[in-house]
C-alpha cells in the first residue's frame, strides 16, 4: 500500500528579484512500512522535500498524496490537522519543553487530538516504555542525557500512532555511540511495522535505512535499495564495541 506519492512536485522561493528552485519535478512513492533516507549535500533540496512530505510546506506545483489524501493545496489549518494525525516528528534539537516532565512532553500531541487526561497519561507511559524510558516518566529534560532526550522525542512522535515517523537529522546532536543506539531503536520501531523517513547528510547513519533517495540540485540523483545494510551495521557496531 502506497503511503506517500508525489507527482512532479516543485518548490520555488522568491528572494527579491531572484527565483530559487529548491525542488524540480520530484516524483517518488513510498510504501507503508518502508524505511527510507533522504540524503544529499547542503542545498540539495532534501530539507525542502522533508518539509513538503511532513506537511510543513506545500509544493509550488505538482501533487502530493499522503495516505490517500491530496494534501497539495490544503489550508494551514487542514495541514496542521494532518500533521497531528498522520505524522510523528523527531528533530535534531529534540524540541522538548524544558519545564515539563518526559510524560508531559510525550502527552502533548494527545492534548491537541482531544484525549482526556487519563487516556493521555496511559498512552504516553506506553510510548515511553516502548523506547525503554518507562522509569524516566517524571524526569525533566535537564535530568536526562542527550540520548534519553531523543528517546523522549521519539516516544512523543509515536504516541499518536502516526502513519509515518519523520526524523530530521535525528543524531545530529549526539555522540557516535549514542547515535548508533538511537539508530538501533529506529530499526526496532521499523521492525514493528512503522514507516520511517529520515533526513541525514551522514553516510553511516543513512546506511541504517533500507532505501536511500539521494538528491542533488533539487533533483533525484538516485533511488536505490540498500543491499549492504547488514554489512554496514556490522562495520558500525565494530567501531563502538
Amino acid at each position: 500500500m502506497k503511503i506517500i506519492e508525489t507527482s512532479n512536485i516543485s518548490k520555488k522561493y522568491v528572494m527579491g528579484s531572484e527565483v530559487i528552485e529548491a525542488l524540480k519535478s520530484i516524483t517518488i512513492s513510498i510504501d507503508k512500512g518502508e524505511y527510507v533516507a533522504f540524503m544529499g549535500p547542503s542545498g540539495s533540496g532534501k530539507s525542502t522535500l522533508m518539509n513538503i512530505v511532513g506537511c510543513l510546506d506545500t509544493p509550488t506545483s505538482g501533487t502530493y498524496i499522503l495516505n490517500n489524501k491530496d494534501v497539495s493545496d490544503m489550508s494551514e489549518n487542514e495541514l496542521a490537522e494532518i500533521r497531528n494525525k498522520e505524522i510523528g516528528f523527531v528533530f535534531q534539537t529534540f524540541n522538548l519543553l524544558p519545564r515539563s516532565t518526559s510524560l508531559e512532553n510525550v502527552a502533548l500531541p494527545l492534548i491537541y487530538a482531544g484525549y482526556n487526561k487519563a487516556d493521555r497519561t496511559e498512552m504516553a507511559l506506553e510510548a515511553l516504555k516502548s523506547v525503554g524510558l518507562g522509569d524516566r516518566a517524571k524526569h525533566k529534560p535537564n535530568e536526562l542525557s542527550g540520548g534519553q532526550r531523543q528517546r523522549v522525542a521519539i516516544a512523543r512522535a509515536l504516541v499518536n500512532n502516526p502513519s509515518i515517523v519523520l526524523a530530521d537529522e535525528p543524531t545530529g546532536n549526539l555522540d557516535s555511540k549514542t547515535s548508533y543506539e538511537i539508530m538501533d531503536l529506529f530499526e526496532d520501531l521499523h521492525s514493528k511495522g512503522n514507516t520511517i523517513i529520515m533526513v541525514t547528510h551522514e553516510e553511516d547513519i543513512a546506511q541504517y535505512a533500507h532505501r536511500i533517495i539521494r538528491l542533488r540540485d533539487g533533483l533525484i540523483e538516485s533511488d536505490t535499495l540498500n543491499k549492504d545494510i547488514r554489512k554496514a551495521r556490522q562495520a558500525i557496531s565494530a567501531t563502538i564495541h
